[in-house]
């Protein structure tokens, strides 16, 4: 179903439950690695795809149209997936006040470490360097990198101007090469 006959759907009454459901079906996949991509584990992928659809049922009647709907979407999943670090940030650092030991709240905050990653050494190398990265530098670069979106489509998303995104992009890919150097010359 394409996205205006999919919208006329959604805005009516009669049709809105089943319109939905095909909504999920049509974006769930590509949001869940959208998500993924920045949060990192698998369950907190989950979490947030399913904030994420709540949220849009909850907003259907606040979309003016002033984007396409997919790229709305969008937007709603990355600032989910964006709050989701913030709420996880903000929980360890209220860990960590409470004089825990440090082992208790060290890690990433998004470990691949679950049973939905097979990736090799590299790939968790990069990740665990990703996840250093500023918000907003690890959302582009994870669009970028991992989604294969254009400057555009994640300006669109994001609500942000194409050069500030490819200055993110470029200062995260500098970042990422300076870290797996120093991280692969010592492993060896």
């Amino acid at each position: 179903m394409d996205e205006q006959a999919l919208l006329q759907a959604l805005r009516n009454n009669e049709t809105r439950h089943k319109a939905f459901t095909l909504l999920v079906n049509q974006y769930s996949e590509k949001i869940y690695w959208v998500v993924r991509h920045i949060v990192g584990g698998h369950e907190d992928a989950d979490d947030v795809v399913q904030n994420t659809f709540v949220k849009l049922w909850n907003k259907m009647d606040d979309f003016r149209g002033d984007s396409k709907l997919s790229t709305w979407i969008h937007r709603v999943a990355v600032n989910e997936a964006l709050d989701f670090l913030r709420k996880e940030k903000k929980h360890k650092d209220n860990l960590a006040d409470t004089t825990l030991d440090s082992s208790a709240v060290s890690g990433s905050i998004s470990s691949f470490n679950d049973a939905y990653f097979d990736g090799d050494e590299i790939d968790k190398l990069l990740r665990e360097i990703i996840d250093t990265l500023p918000d907003a530098q690890r959302t582009v670069f994870c669009m970028k990198y991992y989604d294969n979106m254009q400057y555009k489509e994640i300006s669109e998303i994001l609500g942000t101007s194409e050069g500030g995104l490819k200055a993110n992009y470029h200062h995260a890919v500098e970042k990422i090469k300076l870290n797996l150097s120093k991280r692969t010359t010592s492993i060896r």
